[in-house]
């Protein structure tokens, strides 16, 4: 049966391109597949946005949101495109809506100690930026390079200094959204403490853009410490045991900034990358910083690895070494991803269970006949095991999925999470009632009827 449309798709562009002033619309197959598609490997249409809109204004965003609701178009922003969830791809027919042409830093305030920033300010330019008033912006992805300021708020990213310093909903103190309707509302403001009505800046923060749009973030700066930072490394005979050395340190007064986790694997993937001679040292890396060098920190530092059997432990202020250490940290990814297909996870575990989640990880590699490298953020809890196979295999093995439901439940079982910072996206959406239980999954779906209830905000992302 033919089924016909009110509005062909050039009538549905033609008034979309009169509603959006200020930024681009994209309509060209390049660009679309391009915008579309992040993670799977596809040759034709399917799945296929209907026009890639590049903002530059809020009355950009307005004009998209009006357009959507005038034609029942799902809408789907993007922000620096950096999402491993698959929290942002296109969908078929659907808008994609990036606000990274809104990257303006409007102000820094050293005074008040923050920042207003449009969305698609470049986290390590804020901070760069920041830096120069003797500030800088605490969260600290592995991405910090290349995603932006509304992708880590609409994700709650987290990172590497979040053992000190939080995640990025820690750092938030304000938002603008556009919502589905088009009211672009202010939430929060410039104080660090505030109690007035519900504290909807915070349900914003993590909700994947299906909320609202962020059109403006006010975050928190923080005054450089005092003194030269000092960062190190040290090997454990296994991740366990580097994990159980974590979980004294967190308690014991030191306050690290950064408790880095690498397995032996991940290691060995660096050496190959970097053409560094890690691996041959023991079983896992720690690299490790605090703000400051002072001794006693220091030596409080060495004496908790040492007690769980650290060796090869080296320390330095120099920072040309210390960019070193953390470009190996940031270059990770891209070293174990190198020429495989890849499933990376992002479980979060109680500081306790982590040493046993450890284990456990192992013994799913072993029992599944899998390749899985294991790294992540041990001084908050954070664990990235990244399963992978031959490129030639086009369909994810069996054992990957057994595996990766193993480990979920295993997390779920010790008190932790399965989405620790990368957020829910399309990957994990089935798992809300799992994670969340049936009566707060219910809840969940109730806010997305209140804010958005023709649907058209970012779905089947998120809560399903």
């Amino acid at each position: 049966m033919t089924v016909f449309s009110a509005f062909s798709n050039e009538q549905i562009i033609e008034f979309l391109k009169s509603q959006v002033t200020d930024g681009d619309v994209f309509t060209d197959a390049a660009t679309l597949k391009k915008q579309s598609f992040s993670s799977k490997m596809t040759s034709d249409d399917s799945g296929l946005a209907l026009a890639y809109i590049e903002a530059k204004s809020t009355e950009d965003i307005q004009g998209v949101m009006r357009t959507a609701r005038k034609f029942h178009i799902s809408v789907i922003p993007q922000d620096q495109y950096t999402s491993t969830v698959v929290g942002a791809d296109g969908l078929e027919g659907s808008f994609v809506l990036s606000t990274k042409q809104m990257n303006h830093i409007k102000e820094i305030s050293k005074a008040d100690s923050l920042a207003v920033v449009e969305p698609g300010v470049i986290n390590g330019d804020l901070d760069k930026a920041a830096r120069e008033q003797g500030m800088f912006y605490a969260p600290d992805p592995g991405s910090k390079p290349i995603s932006g300021i509304g992708g880590n708020v609409a994700t709650n990213a987290g990172g590497m200094s979040t053992v000190k310093y939080g995640a990025t909903k820690d750092n938030v103190l304000g938002l603008k959204v556009v919502l589905a309707d088009g009211r672009e509302i202010k939430l929060g403001g410039r104080t660090l403490k505030q109690a007035f009505g519900y504290n909807l800046t915070q349900l914003f923060v993590g909700s994947e853009g299906t909320l609202g749009v962020i059109t403006e973030v006010t975050v928190k700066l923080m005054p450089v410490p005092i003194g030269k930072p000092t960062m190190g490394i040290a090997f454990f005979e296994n991740m366990t045991k580097l994990a159980e050395a974590v979980a004294e340190i967190r308690i014991s007064g030191v306050y690290p900034t950064m408790l880095e986790a690498l397995d032996n694997a991940t290691i060995e993937a660096l050496d190959k990358y970097e053409g560094t001679h890690y691996s041959s040292n023991s079983g896992a890396m720690l690299i490790f910083k605090v703000d400051n060098s002072v001794p006693e920190v220091v030596d409080k530092l060495k004496e908790l690895m040492d007690k769980h059997g650290a060796v090869n432990a080296t320390v330095t202020t120099d920072p040309k070494e210390q960019a070193d250490l953390e470009k190996l940290r940031r270059d990770m990814l891209p070293a174990v991803f190198a020429g495989q297909n890849h499933i990376m996870e992002d479980m979060a575990m109680p500081l306790s269970k982590l040493a046993p989640m450890m284990d456990y990880i192992h013994d799913i590699g072993e029992q599944k006949h899998l390749k899985i490298y294991v790294a992540g953020h041990a001084g908050d809890g954070n664990v990235h095991p990244t399963i992978v196979w031959p490129k030639e295999e086009t369909e994810t093995p069996q054992a990957v999925v057994e595996a990766l439901q193993l480990m979920f439940h295993k997390t779920l079982e010790l008190g932790g999470t399965i989405s620790g910072e990368h957020a829910v996206g399309t990957l994990k959406n089935q798992w809300n009632n799992e994670e969340l239980g049936e009566d707060v999954d219910q809840i969940q779906h109730q806010i997305k009827a209140l804010f958005d209830p023709m649907g058209i905000l970012n779905p089947k992302r998120k809560i399903n």
